[in-house]
């Protein structure tokens, strides 16, 4: 079983993050996207079960070469990065496209049974590109999966949205996003991390992928567009009320006043 995992490299989400000219500053404190982690040992998980092999594929500067040697770490077996300065800025839509294409290449070595992306990533929070890669390959698109199986033809997933309890299946091919629920990822041993450095990375441009000059890719064709951003407010300490029996009353009426007010409490 062939399997590509889509992974990001994002900035921390403990470290200051910031915007210049509506675009997220990007290299200075970034890792693997932590939701990726899940993709990964879905990924890995299924092809030490059935056999096959893991490609880490990620889209990004030079920097995220990070994303890939950590996915490497946790079990993939070879990674592809592409890196383009035509891609700068690109939208998820944009990012979809190029991935399918990535895809494409990788199954001409080998059909890809399995495409397994993380829920979402923790710059843009979209949770577009599952969907959007899957419309743009023409598979199945199953996503969130808080449970997860797969046979060699089939998967099938179960996901809670709204109070609802879903339960998917699909043929393979198809293109399947994980949440954090889905398996607690395994943390590499020093075997591991020198193990992920031998592992091949193949680093591709647009011209790989036959996109070179698509007005879609690259901040100018994207569909979307940061109209402002502004500074999260300092956390400050909250009141502390002493209970002398009058404590439900109080809460009571904060709630009350937050909701009129709309003020953040």
């Amino acid at each position: 079983m062939k399997i590509v995992v889509c992974v990001k490299h994002v900035p921390d989400v403990e470290s200051d993050r910031r915007l210049e000219d509506g675009v997220l500053v990007r290299g200075e404190d970034d890792v693997l996207n932590e939701l990726d982690e899940n993709a990964v040992e879905a990924a890995v998980s299924t092809v030490e079960e059935f056999g096959g092999e893991v490609v880490a594929l990620t889209m990004g500067p030079e920097d995220a070469e990070d994303a890939i040697s950590r996915a490497l770490q946790l079990g993939a077996d070879s990674g592809v990065r592409i890196t383009d300065d035509e891609l700068a800025g690109s939208d998820a839509l944009a990012t979809a496209e190029v991935l399918a294409k990535a895809i494409q290449k990788i199954g001409q070595d080998g059909k890809v049974d399995l495409i397994i992306t993380g829920m979402a990533s923790l710059d843009g929070m979209t949770s577009m590109l599952p969907g959007s890669l899957a419309t743009q390959l023409g598979l199945p698109s199953l996503t969130l999966a808080q449970e997860l199986q797969v046979t060699e033809k089939t998967v099938r997933i179960r996901k809670v949205a709204d109070g609802f309890v879903d339960e998917l299946e699909a043929d393979l091919p198809a293109v399947v996003s994980v949440t954090d629920q889905v398996n607690e990822p395994r943390f590499p041993n020093f075997a591991d991390m020198a193990a992920a450095r031998k592992k091949p990375v193949t680093v591709w441009q647009v011209s790989d992928l036959g996109l070179q000059g698509d007005d879609r890719t690259g901040i100018e064709g994207a569909g979307t567009n940061v109209l402002r951003a502004r500074q999260a407010p300092a956390k400050t300490a909250g009141k502390v009320v002493a209970d002398a029996g009058e404590g439900g009353h109080q809460l009571a009426q904060f709630l009350i006043n937050a909701g009129f007010s709309g003020e953040e409490k």
